[in-house]
């Protein structure tokens, strides 16, 4: 967590990259739709009539969860040259790509 701070302290130097976070909205907005998160938080707001709580349960959990991989991805670089985890995310994609089309998961 300290860790993380501190990468967005230093970040603050640095002047908005716009093309990233409009890069990083539409991938995640597209991977998210119809996601199982979505899919629980219609089903938990169709069972407790309460949205606003619901959405502001959503909201932290999924800003927990990016906290967790922003500083997993942030502290990874640091050991992993970026072309292996470019490399190593392709192959797992792929490969969870045809374990969900061969049925197997």
């Amino acid at each position: 967590m300290i860790y993380l701070i501190r990468i967005l302290l230093n970040e603050r130097k640095v002047i908005m990259d716009w093309k990233i976070l409009i890069a990083t909205f539409t991938s995640i907005f597209l991977a998210e739709l119809g996601d199982k998160t979505q899919i629980a938080a219609i089903v938990m707001t169709s069972k407790t009539n309460k949205p606003l709580t619901v959405f502001i349960g959503s909201m932290i959990a999924f800003a927990v969860i990016t906290l967790i991989g922003v500083t997993f991805g942030a502290g990874l670089t640091k050991i992993v040259p970026i072309d292996y985890i470019k490399y190593l995310s392709a192959i797992a994609f792929i490969a969870i790509g045809i374990l969900i089309l061969t049925g197997k998961l």
